[in-house]
């Protein structure tokens, strides 16, 4: 026979979770696979246009720096506008708790009902989670919100201006190591090494199986590298 009160002194071990990194993780993929694809397609298509070894290092940096600003900007604003409207609920919600309690703890039973919770439980745990922190309850059971998964748009600027950052060095490092006639293979080839580490990468720290992430990511920048680097070759034999 288990002993109840046992179990609960000795609880076990709280079970590990990674929703809480989607936030963060969206942005500084999203940066990384950017600084990568972009910056050597970048490079790719300036080379393929027959331009000289300086004028393409120029146009990585170039595009680092620009790509890594522009990042920042789009995921600050992108994600201040989320949180802007998180706010907008909760103050919302604040405000039909100040005016009608009766009505959001009635709400709040209804949907521990609608989950499936018995009538009475509802009632009873509603009763409760409303007297310890009722605009928690309703932000977490009723518009889905919590402090974990809240927007930072500080957060997601920085993480995804870095990573791009990130990404975008290994082309130019590529690039700057390799000889004239080996510079766009081995830049492609480095390019798609990191892209495989960053569809590795992600899919590990999401809690995936990373095979699939990983071929994803490697096709997509794979594509965009080809079509910029016909593009660079289109303007080089139109020019000749």
């Amino acid at each position: 026979m288990s002993d109840s009160t046992g179990s609960l002194a000795n609880p076990p071990p709280p079970e590990t979770h990674r929703g809480h990194r989607a936030a963060w993780l969206r942005a500084a993929v999203l940066g990384a696979d950017d600084g990568i694809v972009s910056t050597s397609s970048l490079m790719l298509g300036v080379a393929a246009s027959g331009a000289a070894r300086s004028a393409i290092l120029t146009a990585g940096l170039a595009g680092l720096a620009a790509g890594a600003m522009a990042m920042a900007a789009g995921e600050y604003v992108s994600v201040a506008s989320q949180r802007d409207s998180e706010q907008a609920d909760l103050a919302r919600e604040r405000a039909e708790l100040a005016a009608s309690p009766g009505a959001e703890l009635e709400e709040l039973t209804r949907l521990y009902m609608h989950r499936g919770v018995e009538a009475g439980l509802a009632r009873q745990v509603a009763e409760q989670l409303t007297s310890h922190d009722a605009l928690s309850a309703h932000a977490r059971d009723e518009l889905g919100l919590s402090e974990e998964r809240a927007a930072r748009p500080l957060q997601a600027a920085v993480a995804s201006a870095a990573a791009f950052s990130i990404g975008a060095v290994a082309p130019i490092v590529a690039l700057a190591a390799s000889p004239r006639s080996l510079q766009s293979v081995l830049v492609a080839v480095v390019a798609a090494i990191g892209l495989a580490l960053l569809g590795w990468a992600g899919a590990s720290a999401g809690g995936a199986r990373w095979p699939r992430p990983t071929s994803r990511v490697v096709l997509g920048g794979s594509l965009a590298m080809a079509v910029t680097m016909g593009v660079g070759l289109a303007t080089h034999t139109a020019a000749g």
